[in-house]
């Protein structure tokens, strides 16, 4: 069963450049550095079979496994037993080779042990025809050399083994949870405290795999602890909140909603109990557990501070946005529709606040302080509305608007020079030389001798251009007066 949060969709105008530039990063590694190994492991076998070294450790791999299954309770070895039967039967001596140059705690017993499992010919040939090939070889396939060894951890691969991947069916389903949670936790952090915060969850992750499995051999990687976190970090972000999740069972899906932090136990208790379950799988289920517990931790302990959601991730979603703003718009236009202008001013007003980028929300809000044009009310609104026009390119609607207002309110709240001188501009622009002229008698009615000058120069080259001397030299006379 699978159970992913959906609760954000993602916006292309933002993208999420952090979480791409991951994915490249573990897609570009995976093609270039990682590519090197089957060709290393192929020269491997081939040195291996050539020499031989497959009848001398075969026997000794079979009585080692049979050994870890006895002593040391290896109960999952017992399919690896039977496997590497089956192989030798089958006769298949690369397939047998793979099997013990990449077993590591195999290589290490045999190494420690050659005293007493060979005779002084086979332990020389062994040490000068095995180890090199390990050296040389095995130990530079991407998995040993940058993965994390829970034996051996270090600083550098309890970073670098969250950039490798076991194949392309691992990479590539890694890839798609990435963006599929990623996108929604850098919106939330940004891209700098979000990269900060994915490669934590990765280190805690393998520390907290390394904790259970001390002194394996057997290297860990893939990006999975590290989107286990960014999974925990997404259902702290909404706490107990509703959000919605999309399951798969089986051949069946479909969505869910339920409080966000509710599904964390959910998700912990499966890796849990695949953990002890289900045996021998190849998958780091406490990998997965740590890095759920780290990234719901991250936010839970520092959400308040340095993992503080952005304002911006808490807005609702486009559709959400949509859908208030009918519901609101509906009620201001029924109070409207009642002739209730006080009510429907109120409610204008709030719609206003709240969403800025609608014109027509004040555009009725124009329309209702035009219902009184001695109040100063009507001044601003029509300021405001003219702005707006400017802003959306709509030089139609400013004039109009423009002309409404000399008629009504110019003469008990007059606007002022630069308002005017923006209506000539406009005019201009629509080639309306009559209502140019008419904006620049504003102007100069004001009495702003700048803006009056640069008016006039402009009317004076707009009417030389189409070759109107007379109305040309009038502005080029006036312009002499001031």
């Amino acid at each position: 069963m699978l159970i992913i949060p959906a609760e954000k969709s993602l916006d292309w105008k933002n993208p999420p450049w952090m979480t791409l530039a991951l994915m490249l990063a573990c897609l570009v590694i995976f093609v270039f550095y990682q590519g090197k190994d089957p060709r290393l492991l192929h020269t491997a076998v081939q040195h291996y079979l050539d020499q031989g070294l497959d009848r001398l450790e075969a026997p000794i791999y079979e009585t080692y496994l049979e050994r870890e299954i006895r002593l040391e309770g290896e109960a999952d070895r017992r399919t690896d037993l039977e496997a590497f039967r089956e192989t030798v039967a089958a006769g298949e001596r690369a397939s047998l080779a793979v099997t013990m140059l990449m077993d590591r705690p195999f290589f290490d017993y045999l190494l420690a042990n050659r005293d007493l499992l060979m005779n002084g010919r086979q332990r020389q040939y062994w040490t000068e025809a095995r180890v090199p090939i390990q050296q040389n070889l095995i130990n530079e396939i991407s998995a040993y050399e940058a993965g994390l060894v829970p034996a051996e951890p270090s600083l550098y691969t309890l970073v670098s083994y969250q950039f490798l991947h076991g194949g392309w069916g691992h990479l590539i389903g890694n890839l798609v949870f990435l963006f599929l949670l990623g996108f929604t936790v850098e919106k939330a952090l940004g891209p700098g405290r979000y990269l900060l915060a994915y490669l934590m969850c990765g280190v805690f992750s393998a520390l907290i795999y390394t904790g259970f499995s001390w002194g394996s051999k057997i290297p860990l990687v893939g990006a999975s602890g590290s989107i286990s976190g960014l999974m925990g970090m997404y259902v702290a972000f909404f706490g107990m909140r509703r959000i919605r999740f999309f399951y798969f069972l089986g051949v069946y899906f479909n969505y869910f909603r339920a409080p966000a932090l509710a599904i964390l136990p959910v998700w912990i208790g499966k890796e849990l109990y695949d953990y002890w379950a289900a045996g021998s799988t190849g998958i780091a289920y406490m990998a997965h557990a740590g890095g759920l517990v780290a990234g719901a931790g991250l936010i839970l302990l520092l959400g308040k501070g340095w993992f503080q959601a952005r304002e911006a991730f808490h807005e609702p979603e486009q559709e959400e946005q949509d859908r208030q703003f009918t519901h609101d718009y509906a009620d201001a236009m029924e109070a409207l529709a009642r002739m209730d202008f006080t009510l429907a001013r109120k409610r204008f007003e709030a719609l206003w606040r709240d969403y800025p980028d609608r014109p027509v929300v004040l555009e009725h809000l124009y329309q209702l302080a035009k219902l009184r044009p001695d109040l100063a009310e009507y001044r601003q609104r029509t300021r405001e509305l003219l702005n707006q026009y400017l802003k959306l390119q709509q030089p139609d609607n400013l004039l109009r608007t423009w002309q409404e207002y000399l008629e009504l309110g110019e003469a008990i709240h007059p606007l002022e020079a630069e308002e005017h001188n923006r209506v000539l501009f406009a005019a201009l622009r629509q080639d309306d030389l009559k209502v140019a002229e008419k904006a620049f008698a504003r102007v100069r009615d004001t009495g702003h001798r700048e803006l009056v000058r640069e008016a006039g120069r402009l009317l004076a080259d707009e009417f030389g251009k189409r070759r109107m001397e007379p109305k040309a030299n009038e502005y080029r006379l006036l312009l002499k007066t001031l």
